[in-house]
């Protein structure tokens, strides 16, 4: 069993922290035992190397390789850092893997790079095939000279041979599609590559620039170069996606029970599994399919379209039915969902396919429909390999077909939830049908039974109960670290406002008392100021209505936010409006200077449209609860990005500032009082013990005072 001190040799720092220790013991203990760990720390309590370093330990005790995975760009880079210092410490075998799509030096699709590197491969195969037959025919020769009557008549028949060949690779190399990047690769010397891909952890950058400068493809000798190593630095949806995940470990070279997966940001795996599981297909796609039959002459080609000329039908008729007097014209570019499940029978768009389909019988022409559109892929595959077409083709028929077969199938299944959506373009309202996965752990605990162990770690991981349940975690370690920077460097007040439910933010007197909070926050910072609220268009409402001296920043959604952030944190007396569910409330650190104060604005429940309670309706029927649906749905995902939001400040032990919780819903004073509503409750026990319950022309006060005793003012502070 490994000590301590072996797992050090994976730590580049000089000393762990106590906790950091006793958490790389645990993790260890785990692994050896195969069982699954969820790991909750603060920022700062170290929870990657925590991690990290009794993984690498135990992989390279048993031959298994570890596989770090996040959603978060910025944790992507600590990763990076974090495997550099380890290397140069302990040597380890690293790479950082992307996607083909950034790393691509052509620009083409899947489908058309598995195509040229099925051609570059056959073409270098064949050049093979002409030098070994040349050698061998002059070999032949040098006998026959020397009188071999067996070696001549072997040397005709390679001659034959040979012009075979020599002809099928000239047609190769006027027709065919091929690489030249692939064909770099197949050919040229890669073990400069190798040993520079090795001597340090590169990034996909580093690999695209020098690829891009020697004429390789970066990303398949990437792919080639991940065979047994320590160390993969990656995406969620490389685990996630069951047909990914099953060429991700081909890559590697090593079966599911020999991975060690490691997720950071684990809270966010939820949603990111409900992602990948969800199915969607458009309209355009379905006419697309019904316009590529017009040119193919098949026994099947009638049966395809009736299938899915009648599902294209029902989904046109299905939205204008469901869009009432004037709302079509109100459709925007954003996909609006309309209902069409019923909990009783089938659901809308079902029945009026069924209605609109008039052929012998629609399960039969559905599968003509699949093994035409699997017919036609193949031979648009065969035709780009040749030559005939300088792109590769998509089968529409196989799309619509596939997604028709699904939908029929998996529209009644528990926790799947069909609905529809529609959205505007240049050429007007069109629509789509989408299977929404409800239950992510259907995605989740199929890939956990079959790794050797999982890490999941956050910073609010917890409950460990619902995690547990959500995602499907079979009987795991469970670990949980509080904050670990001094306490006196950080206040956390629950201010008493009154409840911003949705019925009442608009209410004028609310709204007047939610400005004030705001100005009195911001002008008693001595920095920059974050307001995080339920929604867009709550932080618009309020970066209208307060004045400050400082400059505002507003956050609007469909904008990427980096560059508003970088002007954000290079002010010194600013205030950034947004809503809790974007981009900027969580994996992104505001150090120091960078922001001081965190507010945020009510409860942010989510808005519960129809997803949302279906979801809900699915967690109480899986866990037999009635109470699983509102708490596994709403509740706990509403408090893990809350809390999330108010660790974007105090990220350092030296670091320090406020976190202002503006809603009495938060507060204990009022807890027995409010019942199902208060939130209190939600929180860790630690956490709790943190929050100061205040009154809002206190806050001012509190604020004061705190900066004062931090030294945080650079002149007079302002008066109350």
């Amino acid at each position: 069993m490994a000590t301590a001190e072996s797992f050090l040799r994976f730590f580049p720092y000089d000393e762990p922290y106590d906790h950091q220790k006793e958490a790389m013991g645990e993790i260890h203990g785990a692994l050896e035992d195969g069982r699954d760990v969820l790991f909750e720390g603060a920022c700062g309590t170290g929870k990657t190397l925590a991690s990290l370093a009794p993984a690498l330990e135990y992989a390279r005790e048993e031959g298994k390789t570890v596989v770090i995975t996040t959603n978060v760009h910025q944790q992507t880079r600590q990763f990076i850092q974090e495997a550099r210092a380890i290397t140069r410490q302990e040597p380890i075998r690293a790479v950082v893997f992307r996607g083909k799509a950034s790393m691509c030096h052509i620009d083409v699709g899947y489908e058309e790079c598995q195509a040229l590197r099925d051609t570059t491969r056959e073409l270098v195969e064949k050049e093979q095939d002409l030098a070994e037959l040349e050698e061998r025919e002059e070999e032949l020769l040098d006998a026959a000279k020397d009188g071999n009557d067996q070696a001549a008549e072997a040397r005709s028949a390679v001659m034959d041979e040979l012009q075979h060949v020599q002809e099928g690779l000239e047609a190769l190399e006027e027709e065919a599609n091929v690489c030249e990047r692939f064909y770099q690769n197949l050919t040229a010397d890669t073990d400069e590559f190798y040993g520079w891909l090795y001597e340090d952890v590169r990034t996909p950058d580093d690999v695209y620039e020098y690829a891009e400068r020697t004429g390789f493809c970066g990303y398949e000798l990437l792919k080639e170069g991940m065979e047994g190593v320590d160390l993969v630095v990656c995406n969620y949806h490389h685990l996630l996606d069951p047909m990914i995940r099953e060429q991700f470990f081909r890559w590697l070279g090593r079966d599911p029970e020999d991975v060690i997966a490691v997720f950071d940001e684990a809270h966010n795996v939820e949603d990111a599994a409900r992602d990948h599981a969800t199915r969607e297909l458009t309209e355009t796609t379905l006419t697309a399919g019904v316009e590529e039959l017009e040119d193919v002459e098949d026994y099947r080609t009638d049966a395809a379209e009736r299938a899915i000329r009648a599902f294209r039908d029902a989904l046109v008729r299905t939205y204008d039915e469901k869009l009432g007097i004037g709302q079509r014209e109100q459709i925007g570019e954003d996909w609006e969902d309309l209902t069409v499940d019923n909990e009783q029978g089938r659901d809308d768009l079902t029945l009026a396919f069924l209605d609109e389909y008039t052929g012998p019988g629609f399960k039969e022409d559905l599968e003509q429909a699949l093994n035409l559109g699997k017919a036609l892929d193949q031979r648009y595959q065969e035709a780009y390999k040749e030559g005939e077409t300088t792109s590769r083709k998509e089968c529409r028929v196989l799309q619509s077909a596939a997604f028709i077969d699904a939908w029929i199938t998996d529209s009644k299944k528990q926790g799947t939830y069909p609905v529809i959506s529609v959205r505007r373009n240049e050429s007007g309202v069109y629509g789509k049908a989408e299977l929404y996965t409800c239950i992510p752990r259907d995605v989740t605990e199929p890939l956990f039974e079959e790794l050797h162990s999982t890490v999941l770690m956050s910073a609010t991981l917890r409950p460990f109960d619902v995690t547990q349940d959500v995602l499907g975690v079979e009987d795991p370690l469970t670990m949980a670290y509080a904050d670990q920077f001094p306490r006196e460097n950080r206040r956390t007040y629950a201010v008493d406002m009154p409840a911003l439910f949705a019925s009442k933010r608009d209410d004028p007197e609310i709204q007047e008392r939610v400005t004030t909070l705001l100005e009195d926050a911001t002008r008693f910072t001595p920095g920059n100021t974050l307001a995080f609220f339920p929604s867009y268009a709550e932080a618009e409402r309020y970066f209208h209505r307060v004045e400050t001296t400082g400059t505002p920043y507003l956050d609007r959604p469909g904008v990427r936010a980096e560059e508003l952030r970088r002007e954000f944190v290079d002010d010194d007396d600013g205030i950034l409006f947004t809503s809790l569910w974007g981009t900027l409330a969580e994996g992104v650190s505001y150090d120091d200077d960078d922001a001081r104060t965190v507010v945020v604005v009510g409860v942010p429940y989510p808005h519960l449209d129809d997803r949302m309670k279906a979801v809900q309706r699915a967690y109480e029927t899986a866990f037999e609860d009635g109470d699983a649906g509102w708490q596994y749905a709403v509740e706990v995902p509403t408090v893990r990005k809350t809390r999330q939001a108010l660790g974007r400040v105090v990220r350092s032990p030296s670091d320090f500032g406020v976190r202002i919780l503006a809603d009495e819903r938060y507060g204990l004073a009022n807890a027995t009082e409010l019942g199902e509503y208060s939130v209190y409750a939600s929180f860790p026990e630690e956490e709790r013990e943190e929050m100061i319950d205040i009154a809002p022309e206190k806050l001012k006060i509190g604020m004061l005072n705190f900066y004062s005793d931090m030294d945080a003012w650079d002149g007079e502070p302002p008066r109350p």
